[in-house]
């Protein structure tokens, strides 16, 4: 199968894969543009699982366009699949669009108070809007104006035509069982659940009863459902008459006028791939088992006078703590969830870092921090030159496209002390500005502006992503219960800590101040570093800022101790701290 090799060397994944495409391409259509391909079914929300799908020729095809070749990014919105099941969780709906299961997406209402026509519409909006903003150049294909129009005409009746040839391939594998999935390593313990994918790849293959195997299946004309069989077809008059056994409904129609019916997925990928001329397409892994749709297709598609894509199969996305992710399934993240708490740069970047065969998590919990630490540090790496050929190439394509670079935060504040930030002040923006503003004396932030968009994703991420138990609050008074029991190796290190308040006022000299007084008590430098210091010294650490914590917040934990104290504010700190 022309599956593209994936090696597991730490290269550039995407430049390889541009390599074997642009050379695929010219051997089969010279002096045409590249044609990529991914396809997404709107049955519900497109979540971040799918998003891999788009991502991947995206950034090949990226590549290719910044060697210089024309290049056409397809992207088949199947919004002419059948209605399979209502999806929980999804605001507005309810078990009365089970009516519908058996019509086209497009046939089906929207979810109640969206303003878009239909089903598919409401759920391809949110995808095309995150897919903007991710710098994702594509042409959009709606295959109910493909079929509904007569575009595939010819290809319905020389499949139909061809149908015993179809047939006899799909009947080499009806008969097998099929093997035991190989368990790709876990994202997490919920990776274990089985992906469902989109279900185009359990779709029926056609019917092959007692009028025979027809790869072509009507939507009925009374009650618009696919639930229809097909009892007979002329070659010659192209009269083909089908039956419905939801409805009853039955009537004979001539195909070659008649245009409300679509291939077999088992056909119509394959049909797909000859007449758009596709070179390069990613599979998921629920189509790449041997029998499924892509395998299959791969030699359907001679019938159709065309060649399999050349492509990976990609492997699953995470969501930190949560199960993975299926569209049929309410309450999956999005892409326009992620872009709500991290930058497009983020999001691109973990795609692009992560060869297709890799599974990887993304973080909706405290690891995004983590995330934004790593991407910081990469980001100082690939600015000084120290960073890996990989790395690089990784980056550059995370920060832009051929076209264009995307916007970016002019001051680019770690994450986690813009998070803090959000959280102590709770919506105050000009509170926030003033603690921004501190961070760095001599570099002070005019405007919260300067800290945007990276403030507001952290500040999303605060407001809904944290519970409500796990958020700051500082106290209103002092806990005189608290102060008084303090003895005296407790005291001394609250004022050796005010008396430094006023010179080290800053996120840099507050780091030094409350890291440096225990070891000051313990009659070492304050700048001593760990080698230089008994390992009793952390104990130390951890009770001191512990006290700090429950002065300032009656908790054990909170924000960094340098960013709260900046953000309390040096009033409030000294009369919460006693003084």
């Amino acid at each position: 199968m022309p599956i593209v090799a994936q090696s597991t060397e730490t290269t550039d994944w995407v430049s390889r894969f541009a390599d074997e495409v642009i050379e695929e391409s010219e051997r089969r259509a010279p002096g045409k543009p590249v044609v990529v391909a991914s396809g997404l079914s709107p049955s519900g929300p497109i979540h971040l699982g799918n998003l891999r799908e788009v991502m991947t020729p995206h950034l090949v095809a990226d590549e290719i366009r910044r060697r210089g070749h024309q290049v056409r990014h397809l992207i088949s919105w199947d919004d002419y699949d059948r209605y399979r099941k209502v999806p929980a969780g999804v605001a507005g709906i309810d078990e009365s669009w089970a009516e519908h299961i058996g019509k086209p997406l497009t046939s089906v209402p929207a979810p109640r108070g969206s303003s878009y026509p239909n089903w598919a519409e409401h759920f391809k909006a949110a995808m095309i809007a995150s897919l903007a903003e991710l710098g994702v150049e594509f042409d959009g294909i709606s295959q109910t104006a493909q079929y509904t129009s007569g575009v595939y005409r010819e290809q319905i009746l020389h499949a139909m035509k061809h149908r015993g040839d179809i047939d006899a391939i799909l009947a080499q594998y009806r008969t097998k069982k099929a093997p035991k999935k190989q368990q790709q390593k876990a994202v997490d313990e919920a990776e274990l659940e089985a992906e469902e994918g989109s279900g185009a790849a359990s779709e029926d293959d056609g019917s092959s009863g007692s009028a025979g195997y027809f790869p072509y299946k009507p939507y009925c004309g009374n009650c618009e459902k696919d639930l229809t069989t097909v009892t007979s077809y002329d070659d010659d008059t192209t009269e083909l008459s089908y039956t419905c056994t939801a409805c009853g409904f039955a009537e004979t129609v001539r195909l070659s006028e008649f245009n409300r019916g679509k291939l077999v997925w088992k056909v119509d990928w394959p049909m797909r791939w000859a007449y758009e001329g596709v070179i390069f397409e990613p599979s998921g892994v629920d189509h790449s088992s041997p029998g499924s749709s892509f395998q299959v297709g791969g030699q359907i598609v001679g019938i159709f006078g065309g060649k399999q894509p050349i492509g990976p199969m990609y492997a699953f996305v995470g969501i930190s703590g949560m199960a993975k992710m299926s569209s049929s399934r309410g309450g999956v993240p999005t892409p326009a969830d992620a872009l709500k708490i991290m930058e497009p740069q983020i999001l691109r970047w973990l795609y692009a870092r992560r060869r297709p065969n890799q599974s990887f998590k993304i973080a909706f919990d405290q690891e995004i921090q983590r995330l934004y630490d790593e991407w910081d540090k990469l980001a100082a790496k690939v600015d000084d030159g120290s960073a890996l050929p990989a790395d690089v190439a990784a980056y550059t394509r995370a920060v832009g496209t051929a076209a264009a670079d995307l916007p970016k935060t002019p001051r680019p504040l770690p994450y986690r002390t813009l998070a803090s930030v959000a959280d102590i002040t709770a919506g105050h923006a000009d509170q926030a500005l003033r603690i921004l503003s501190e961070l760095d004396p001599e570099q002070p932030l005019a405007s919260l502006d300067e800290a945007r968009p990276r403030y507001d994703k952290a500040e999303a991420w605060i407001n809904t992503h944290v519970p409500a138990d796990q958020r700051t609050i500082v106290r209103d008074e002092p806990d005189a219960e608290l102060l008084k029991s303090l003895d005296e190796a407790s005291q001394q290190s609250v004022r050796l800590l005010l008396d430094g308040l006023a010179e080290h006022w800053s996120l840099d000299g507050l780091t030094h101040l409350v890291y440096g007084v225990p070891k000051v008590q313990a009659g070492f430098p304050a700048d001593a570093t760990p080698k230089e210091l008994p390992p009793e010294i952390k104990t130390a650490q951890r009770a001191f800022f512990a006290l700090l914590y429950h002065l300032l917040v009656g908790r054990d934990t909170g924000p960094r101790l340098p960013t709260l104290l900046l953000a309390v504010g040096q009033d409030r700190v000294r009369r919460l701290l006693g003084e």
